[in-house]
């Protein structure tokens, strides 16, 4: 009877730490967070930004009323910031202009990162011929200025498209990524768990994105942030410098008007200009400091300092 229960009593018991265990780092990144003053504040900043960006239209609507009689009216009580140039709600605008920053900046760190882990890590692993072509092919890119790149795409191409732009930024933006990623491959390729799956002849698209790449997790995370802010300077940039179409609604193009029309010369226009510049610096402020939270976390050489 005793023999015959033991492994069932085991079998029971392992179940619950199995799945403790794989809790677990999702439950130590979280408390982590938390216990971390400055990445909880990053983290509430993102999340606020999100919910603003993201539910805000949904409430308030997309389309913003204006009435050119009411031009750079103050803020009131009605309107908390004010009205703009066409008398159109500051507010509104800061808050429907936010959904579009955000779409490229995630879409285009999303591409950013899948082209750079994919060509590091296949370059890093397989080595030869590949590697120096692809090494090749980035030093192409990285000696192309982005931005001049960019203002010629911009004079050819209507980029009034947020996924458009999204789209080139993102594939201009990988080949620093894509050197970091090449450079971990090399060193994790030597490690005992690839020379095992070697030895199992479980092929190289097993052994790259199913061994390699989970190793590198963590990093690719930080770095998919990072690309995040960088994307979003990027487009911002655009828009600032008039090098992107002056169409719909976001916080560049409303930096850009209020820079045309003059805001900055007018008191009562003032929030116009500073309140898309604030949202943009609490974004990046609050990615900055999850960023290099998550790296003190995820990083045992400084999480052991």
């Amino acid at each position: 009877m005793t023999a015959t229960s033991s492994p069932v009593t085991t079998a029971t018991s392992a179940a619950p730490r199995t799945k403790a265990a794989a809790a677990n780092p999702l439950r130590r990144l979280a408390s982590e967070m938390t216990r971390s003053a400055s990445g909880f504040v990053g983290l509430c900043l993102v999340l606020a930004i999100l919910l603003i960006s993201l539910v805000g239209p949904l409430i308030m609507g997309t389309d913003v009323p204006g009435d050119p009689a009411r031009a750079w009216e103050p803020p009131s009580g009605e309107h908390w910031l004010g009205l703009e140039g066409s008398g159109k709600d500051t507010l509104h605008l800061v808050v429907i202009g936010g959904r579009p920053v955000l779409m490229v900046g995630f879409l285009a760190a999303t591409i950013t990162t899948v082209i750079a882990v994919s060509i590091g890590s296949l370059a890093g692993y397989f080595g030869g011929r590949f590697d120096a072509l692809m090494l090749q092919l980035t030093d192409i890119v990285m000696t192309v200025p982005q931005i001049v790149l960019l203002a010629v795409v911009g004079a050819f191409y209507q980029l009034d498209s947020p996924t458009l732009l999204a789209v080139i930024i993102g594939v201009l933006s990988w080949p620093v990524l894509m050197r970091s990623i090449r450079a971990q491959v090399l060193s994790l390729k030597e490690r005992e768990f690839v020379e095992a799956a070697q030895l199992l002849d479980v092929g190289w698209v097993r052994i790259v994105f199913g061994e390699i790449v989970p190793n590198m997790a963590s990093y690719i995370l930080i770095n998919f942030i990072i690309a995040v802010t960088n994307a979003i300077y990027a487009m911002v940039g655009l828009y600032l410098l008039g090098l992107a179409p002056q169409r719909g609604t976001n916080w560049g193009i409303m930096i850009n008007d209020a820079w045309t029309k003059g805001a900055m010369f007018n008191p009562d226009a003032m929030p116009y200009i500073i309140a898309p510049v604030t949202m943009i610096v609490l974004l990046q402020l609050g990615l900055i400091l999850l960023t290099r939270t998550l790296e003190e976390i995820l990083n045992p050489r400084l999480r052991d300092r």
